[in-house]
């Protein structure tokens, strides 16, 4: 990095305080500096800048446009500098964070605990310019391709994982039109909706006098996304197998009805979070990872 550029920021500094003291020799005094030496340093960002900063006469110190338009720019910049050294060294939590989510966990578990995470770091958005950004993703192979290309340090600690476990299930209206499958080998007479993951199972499992098996499922859909799924299953198009967080409100409701769970294996699907670079995890990353396992450690729905 260049001399100039290493010595910007201190050019700037001194660009504000002749502002604000409104003067060269004031500046000076506050700075602990000769009006020689601050007079130099304008001089040289005036001509690094090639614009007239400041219009000086023996009784005024007068901003040019050029010049309130790097006095707005270099408060930004200050300011910033100022507020990253302060997060540094206190451990606020500032910064920007990025959260990549599937689309039906961000969707149900991720989204709801927002408002309640940016209530526990309120500074989080008054001082700081940078918003939380957060996304989902339909596809579990996409996610877990951008992951792995990615990624460096992946927490694997209790406090960054949960198992969660899966319901088949299916619509009222559905079962009133097509019956309720009493045992799984019935399953083949019904419209079992399926995803179109490449890894996705070919069929459901089943625990049945001890042993697990695997049953083969068709059906006249297949899907690329668990939220289209739930809706699907909601509408009465078929029968599924999602997670049971995904559906545990639609069961109370009796919206859904939870089928085959005498026959249910318990298997249990884990859920990771994965932090995409490498080095220490920033603070901002850690808080929000542990205040995911606050929300799953205290839902029933999820094991550790």
């Amino acid at each position: 990095m260049s001399r100039v550029a290493m010595e910007r920021s201190g050019e700037m500094e001194v660009f504000v305080r002749v502002v604000q003291d409104g003067g060269f020799s004031a500046a000076a005094r506050s700075l602990d500096l000769t009006p020689s030496a601050v007079s130099k340093l304008i001089a040289r960002l005036e001509t690094r800048l090639g614009a007239r900063l400041l219009l000086r006469t023996t009784r005024a110190l007068t901003l040019t446009d050029e010049g309130q338009s790097y006095l707005r720019a270099a408060l930004r910049v200050l300011q910033d500098l100022n507020e990253a050294e302060q997060a540094v060294g206190t451990g606020a939590i500032r910064g920007r964070l990025v959260v990549n989510a599937s689309l039906p966990f961000g969707t149900h578990v991720v989204a709801p605990a927002l408002p309640a995470f940016l209530a526990r770091y309120p500074i989080w958005w008054s001082i700081s310019a940078s918003p939380m950004t957060w996304s989902t993703c339909s596809r579990r192979r996409r996610m877990w391709r951008c992951a792995s290309a990615r990624c460096r340090t992946a927490p694997s600690s209790p406090a960054s994982s949960a198992r969660a476990g899966g319901v088949i299930c299916a619509a009222p209206a559905y079962l009133a039109r097509n019956g309720t499958p009493g045992v799984p080998d019935e399953l083949q007479h019904h419209n079992c909706l399926t995803f179109n993951f490449r890894r996705s199972r070919i069929g459901w499992p089943f625990r049945e006098k001890g042993r697990d098996r695997e049953i083969p499922v068709t059906g006249s859909v297949q899907i690329n996304n668990g939220e289209t799924m739930r809706q699907m299953v909601l509408a009465g198009l078929g029968i599924a197998r999602l997670g049971r967080w995904h559906v545990a409100h639609e069961i109370e409701r009796g919206d859904l009805v939870p089928l085959f769970e005498r026959y249910n294996p318990g298997d249990l699907e884990l859920i990771n979070a994965v932090y995409v670079g490498g080095g220490q995890i920033p603070r901002r990353v850690r808080a929000f990872i542990d205040y995911m396992a606050e929300i799953v450690g205290a839902s029933s729905l999820f094991a550790a």
